[in-house]
C-alpha cells in the first residue's frame, strides 16, 4: 500500500524531469508542448493502473472481511444450536449425545472466536486502505484535470507562437521594403529629369542671348547706314 501510496510523487518526479528537459532542449515549441502532454498522458495511465490495483485489493480484503462476519455469525449459530440439542439430551437422560453436541458446541464457539479475530484483524487495515484510495482517487482526479489545464494551456501557446511567427514575417517583409524602397529608385530617377530640366533651361537661355547679339548687331548696322546717308547728305548740301 505504502508503494502505491508513492506512485503520484514518482510519477511527479518523473514527469517534470521528462518537462525540464523538454523545455531545456526545445527547438520547437508545438513539438515540445505535444510531447508535454504526451508523456503526463503515460503518467495518468501508469497513475490508473497503479490506483485499479489498489482498488481491486481493497475489495477482496472487504469480500474477505465479509465472509469471516458471516462465518462468525454461523458459527455462533451452530454453536447455539448444539448447546440447545445437548441440553434437550441431558434432559432426556442421554449423556452420551449431551456430551457430544457440547463439543460440538465448543468447537463452533472456536471457530466463532477465530473468525472473530480475523474481522477484529481486518477492519483498521481496510478502513486505512480505503481512506488512501479516497486520496488516490482524489490525486488521479487531479492529474485529469491538469491534463486538461495542459492541453488547455499547449492550445493558448501554440496559438500565440504562430501569431508571434507571423508578426516576426510581416516584420521582415517590412523590413525587406524598407532596405529595398523602389520609391528610392524613383527619387534618382527625378533628380536625373530635373538635371536634364537645367540643361535644357540652360540651353535656352545660350539661345537666347545669341539672339539678342544677332538683333544687337543687326541695330549697329543701322546705326552705321544712317551716319553715311546723313555724311552723304552734308556732302551734297556743301
Amino acid at each position: 500500500m505504502a508503494r502505491k501510496q508513492s506512485i503520484f510523487g514518482r510519477i511527479a518526479q518523473l514527469t517534470k524531469a521528462n518537462i525540464n528537459a523538454l523545455i531545456d532542449s526545445a527547438e520547437d515549441p508545438e513539438k515540445m508542448l505535444d510531447q508535454m502532454v504526451r508523456d503526463y498522458t503515460n503518467s495518468i495511465a501508469e497513475a490508473e493502473e497503479a490506483v485499479a490495483q489498489t482498488i481491486g485489493n481493497l475489495r477482496l480484503a472487504e469480500r474477505d472481511l465479509e465472509e469471516d462476519q458471516t462465518a462468525a455469525t454461523e458459527w455462533g449459530a451452530k454453536a447455539l444450536a448444539a448447546s440447545q440439542r445437548a441440553e434437550r439430551h441431558r434432559t432426556e437422560g442421554d449423556t452420551a449425545n449431551a456430551d457430544k453436541f457440547d463439543r460440538l458446541a465448543r468447537v463452533a464457539l472456536e471457530r466463532q472466536i477465530a473468525a472473530e479475530g480475523d474481522v477484529k484483524a481486518a477492519e483498521p487495515m481496510i478502513a486505512s486502505q480505503r481512506e488512501t484510495v479516497a486520496k488516490l482517487k482524489t490525486g488521479l482526479e487531479t492529474m485529469r484535470q491538469k491534463l486538461g489545464e495542459l492541453k488547455s494551456k499547449r492550445d493558448q501557446l501554440i496559438a500565440r507562437q504562430r501569431t508571434a511567427e507571423a508578426q516576426q514575417q510581416v516584420q521582415g517583409a517590412i523590413s525587406s521594403i524598407d532596405v529595398l524602397d523602389p520609391t528610392s529608385e524613383l527619387g534618382r530617377f527625378e533628380e536625373k529629369v530635373r538635371r536634364t530640366e537645367a540643361q535644357a533651361m540652360g540651353q535656352a537661355e545660350i539661345a537666347a542671348s545669341s539672339l539678342d547679339a544677332q538683333f544687337e548687331e543687326l541695330e549697329v548696322s543701322a546705326t552705321d547706314l544712317e551716319v553715311e546717308a546723313r555724311l552723304a547728305a552734308l556732302k551734297n548740301n556743301g
